[in-house]
């Protein structure tokens, strides 16, 4: 009984943790449209043809989703980071084994986000925006590795969920032999038994009937 409570708790953790790589991936690929659309203009601001005020505009837009990335690095699923430098560890087992999930952080000051979206990188002039569109590229080329071990992560938690679910039904039906009454087993018992009592029965009965016949023929 305890074994198959632990299973049930591990097993919702396991849920929990599916959902928080899920949400983890939601962001991830927002940021993988912000960047495509940062690679987008920082090409378009290298048209030699495009005005200081061409420019300027694509600049703001620039500068906004670099926010909107650097933002996102400060998200939690209840009031847990999505984005750690370490990974988060899950229970995969009713003894309270541990799976590290990949660890993927958006805020490394070193890291190719950061990098992408720092306040250096501009679109102000076309040399910029070519150092701007190799920084992006960094950014994309990292940003499908993480997706790539997020999609891991949740392939493996639930391959453990399903494990245990497997796992407490076996346990379930194991704790039920052992517990629960063979219907079938003890309703041929009890006829046997039954059967005895009658027989039983039936020669105490005669058994008290021969003295009395025997008094009968005396009297």
């Amino acid at each position: 009984d305890s074994q198959i409570s632990r299973l049930g708790a591990a097993k919702s953790n396991v849920g929990n943790a599916i959902s928080y790589s899920q949400t983890q991936d939601g962001y991830l690929k927002k940021v993988g449209t912000a960047l495509d659309r940062m690679g987008e203009l920082a090409v378009l601001a290298q048209d030699t043809t495009k005005s200081s005020t061409d420019l300027a505009l694509y600049q703001k837009e620039f500068a906004k989703l670099q926010t909107f990335i650097d933002d996102t690095a400060g998200k939690e699923f209840n009031g847990v980071d999505l984005f750690q430098a370490t990974g988060v560890k899950i229970t995969q087992d009713e003894d309270g084994g541990q799976y590290t999930m990949s660890a993927v952080n958006l805020g490394d000051a070193t890291g190719k986000y950061k990098l992408a979206t720092a306040g250096t990188v501009k679109l102000d002039t076309a040399t910029n925006a070519a150092t701007a569109l190799t920084k992006v590229k960094d950014a994309i080329t990292q940003l499908a590795s993480d997706r790539a071990d997020v999609g891991a992560d949740q392939s493996v938690l639930q391959n453990i969920s399903s494990t245990m679910s497997v796992l407490k039904d076996n346990l379930g039906a194991a704790n039920s032999r052992i517990k629960d009454v063979d219907v079938a087993e003890e309703s041929a018992n009890f006829a046997r038994q039954n059967i005895l009592v009658q027989s039983g029965t039936a020669m105490l009965a005669q058994a008290n009937a021969l003295p009395q016949s025997a008094l009968r023929l005396i009297g």
